[in-house]
Formats: C-alpha cells, structure tokens, sequence
C-alpha cells in the first residue's frame, strides 16, 4: 500500500468503465469475498486495486509473462486476460495465500534456499505455477516441472534453480505428508 493514501484510496489506475456495477462472490485466500465491481475490471486489478493484494504483479497485460500467475478454481491462470466476473463463485489463491500459519510454505522455502529468485518480480507467477503442479501431481520429473512454468518468463536466473527449488519442494512435500 502506498504510505501517501489511506485505505480507500490508491495509486493503481482503473478506468472505470462507467457501466452499472455488478455483484461478484468469490473465496480468496479462503476468506469469502462480496462486493459489487465495474464488468470491465480484470481479476488482477481487482486482486491489486480491490482487496489490495500486491504479489500479483503486471508484466505484459496480454497473459504472455505469467508474472500474474495465480490459481483459480485448481488451475494456474493469467489474471490479467481473466475479467474478474468470470470468478463468480471460485476459490482462488494468490502468492499471499501460500503461508501457512504466517510461515513461508516449504515451496517458498526452497525458492529461498535454492535462490529461484533474484529480482523477485517474476516469483509469485512461478510460486502459483509451481503450486498448481504439486497440487495435481506431487512427484513431477523435471519434463513436467518445466511444462508447468512454461508460461513465466525470467530474466535473471537462467530457471535451473527453480526446477531444483521445486523439485526439492514436491520431495520435502511429500515427506512431511508421510510424517503426518
């Protein structure tokens, strides 16, 4: 949040379109969501400007990039081709909604110990991406590791120490679920 506004402003822009506002219901983060938006708003400025969740980031505006990357309804999508009436009704979790308990989730975990991130900017689209796959498949081989973040793009780190961060991350994963 910008320090020069309080709450009920801020420094992002929608135009808004002018049309009448119109409901939408949804889960974010697990925490149900009701409020009434302009029809021409996408699910990234809502996420940003609307309930103020800034790890969704702007890259390209034409889901090329992925640094918008977030999971609805199970699937990683670019939020910023989504119109975010078409998340009526679904259950999304951005990068904010990875922790567990206020701790960093053992895949942010590894992104750290692996350093998967160096500017940052790119990191929450490859945190959502790499959350989707082990969601769907918690032993991916490095084939389906890079299918999955194909869609992000990264211009620091070369990607080899993410597909190690994430292949550590679905090991540590599955073992704590055996530990359970």
């Amino acid at each position: 949040m910008c320090e020069k506004h309080n709450n009920s402003e801020n420094c992002f822009t929608h135009f808004d379109s002018g049309l009448p506002k119109v409901r939408l219901n949804c889960t974010v983060n697990g925490e149900s969501v009701c409020t009434y938006i302009d029809p021409t708003m996408t699910l990234l400025n809502f996420l940003r400007n609307e309930l103020k969740l800034f790890g969704s980031k702007e890259g390209c505006g034409e889901g090329e990039c992925g640094a918008c990357t977030i999971i609805m309804n199970g699937y990683a999508i670019n939020s910023c081709i989504v119109l975010a009436l078409e998340a009526m009704d679904a259950n999304i979790i951005t990068v904010e909604g990875l922790n567990k308990n206020g701790k960093l989730s053992i895949l942010q975990r590894e992104f750290i110990t692996y350093d998967a991130l160096q500017c940052g900017f790119c990191t929450p689209g490859m945190l959502m991406s790499a959350r989707a796959l082990l969601d769907r498949n918690p032993n991916p081989n490095e084939k389906e590791i890079k299918e999955a973040i194909a869609g992000n793009f990264c211009r620091c780190t070369g990607y080899f120490p993410i597909i190690k961060a994430i292949t550590s991350a679905a090991k540590l994963e599955r073992e704590e679920m055996l530990n359970e």
